[in-house]
């Protein structure tokens, strides 16, 4: 079985505070950082992803782990960061001013995630790695998949092609099979983190953001068996994982052990599906929790380093979500705290040399010079500027 290096680390860290920017710093970091000056980084980030990690047409339009790449190492990156890089580049497409030159590598991002595409009998999927012939294939890992599909609605609906949607309704049955059935276990529910007999853990990550694609696919055409799943997931994490308001713990054991470890990107996904459903519902106690969430997870990110020693791609998520919610119920907070970020990352995490951001191993934290720059950190980066550029809040 395929898993990233990554994926490891993150299995096992655990993450530590110290001291971040104060309020008052993050609203004058926003203020003096403008809209103009957002979308130069993505587009700066953006060319160093291309000119450092991009692999080329004559490679598929595929993308290195990471640079420069070592002995032993796979000669492509596998499927998540490739869905980050496609994520990143429909968010170019977005930009205020320019953005319409980057629709024809957002289109070809879309074709080389095909490429990990595995029609096995039964249990298709994408793979963590390339299926042959161009790679060894891997497992198929449900928060992987649920977050393809999300991609596939951002590119429905920046180009409104069928196919797209299509690809998202594919993705949504690969997620429904690790929707776990067995009434016995301990919270009953929840889904896999990885399909395969071995999968022990039900996990808040893959659970939230399958309920996010629920919901989003079911704002698009109201088909209720979209909004029973998304209501079912969504509940199980906040009945079965909620520590405390905008705080879910990773995952729960088959033998009902919890574990504990708290990531941004889990907030992020709890507050985003509850803001689709609102929006799609009408039912006002979705947007209350999507508030009481972000409240309480801003609380927590905030204070000391929590969220300079997430891993970048984690907070690309998070921010992502509270902007989802900010279009509903508007918030300074939500910008203020993703700008104090992005400035701190672009100023102590980039190498001015090569443009290219480097963290520890977790995939956040401080500056590594020495570090291999990743595909999955540089694209997030791409995402957080791009997203800065968009805001109008």
């Amino acid at each position: 079985m395929v898993k990233t290096p990554v994926r490891a680390t993150l299995a096992l860290a655990v993450l530590s505070g110290a001291l971040l920017a104060s309020p008052s710093a993050a609203a004058d970091s926003d203020r003096q950082t403008s809209p103009s000056t957002w979308a130069h980084r993505a587009e700066v980030t953006y060319d160093s992803l291309q000119q450092h990690l991009y692999q080329g047409p004559q490679e598929h339009g595929l993308y290195l782990e990471k640079t420069p790449r070592k002995e032993g190492e796979n000669p492509h990156s596998y499927l998540w960061p490739l869905r980050e890089v496609a994520a990143a580049t429909v968010d170019m497409t977005e930009l205020p001013r320019g953005g319409a030159r980057y629709k024809r590598d957002a289109a070809e991002r879309f074709t080389t995630l095909r490429l990990y595409f595995n029609p096995r009998d039964g249990r298709s999927g994408y793979d963590s790695y390339l299926p042959a012939p161009l790679g060894q294939g891997g497992d198929v890992f449900y928060d992987d998949n649920a977050v393809v599909g999300l991609s596939f609605l951002d590119q429905y609906r920046a180009t409104g092609k069928k196919l797209y949607l299509d690809r998202a309704l594919e993705t949504y049955a690969v997620v429904s099979r690790g929707w776990d059935e067995d009434p016995a276990k301990p919270c009953p529910g929840g889904m896999h983190w990885v399909d395969s007999p071995d999968n022990t853990m039900r996990a808040a990550n893959v659970t939230g953001l399958s309920a996010q694609l629920a919901a989003e696919l079911y704002a698009i055409d109201h088909d209720e068996q979209f909004l029973a799943s998304a209501k079912k997931w969504y509940e199980w994490n906040w009945s079965c994982l909620r520590q405390s308001p905008g705080l879910y713990n990773n995952s729960r054991d088959d033998d009902g052990t919890v574990n504990t470890t708290l990531w941004s990107y889990n907030s992020g996904a709890m507050i985003g599906t509850a803001t689709t459903l609102y929006r799609a519902t009408g039912n006002q106690s979705y947007l209350d929790r999507a508030v009481e969430d972000a409240k309480g997870s801003l609380t927590y990110w905030k204070q000391g380093d929590r969220l300079h020693d997430q891993p970048a791609i984690f907070n690309a998520f998070y921010f992502d979500n509270l902007r989802i919610l900010n279009e509903v119920r508007p918030d300074r907070a939500y910008r203020k705290t993703a700008a104090t970020y992005a400035e701190q990352t672009w100023k102590d995490n980039r190498t001015p040399s090569d443009g290219l951001f480097r963290f520890q191993p977790s995939g956040g934290g401080d500056h590594d010079p020495a570090a291999q720059s990743e595909t999955l950190e540089q694209s997030a980066m791409v995402q957080i500027f791009a997203g800065l550029a968009t805001d109008r809040s």
